[in-house]
């Protein structure tokens, strides 16, 4: 009867730990605001975060948003975010290399949006 336990146990535990891991700020470049005009390829408006995927420098780049409830509180919606919309986005790329950006805010038309 424990094994069943100790099985369920270590699977929640291993399913946790790629979230808990995912969530190092610090390993973003915070001392260099990189900001870029273009726009997503791909959007996920989703918790516990939104996320995108835009092409910049000739790569193809994940980009983390905050969570859509944030974002909504704020002002911002999916609709103006879509995929093929122009946008303005300012954040943070990892400093290890890794084609991702935490954004900190996007600008749509004359609207601004913190993220964070």
């Amino acid at each position: 009867m424990r094994f069943p336990v100790l099985i369920a146990a270590t699977s929640l535990a291993l399913a946790a730990f790629p979230v808990a891991a995912h969530h190092g700020w610090s390993s973003y470049d915070e001392s260099k605001p990189v900001t870029l005009t273009a726009s997503f390829t791909q959007l996920s408006w989703g918790n516990p975060h939104g996320s995108a995927r835009m092409r910049w420098k000739g790569k193809l780049w994940d980009v983390i948003l905050a969570p859509t409830g944030r974002m909504e509180a704020r002002g911002l919606t999916r609709a103006e975010i879509e995929p093929g919309k122009r946008i303005r986005v300012t954040g943070y790329v990892r400093r290890d290399g890794t084609t991702e950006m935490r954004v900190e805010r996007i600008m749509v038309g004359q609207k601004t949006v913190e993220l964070r």
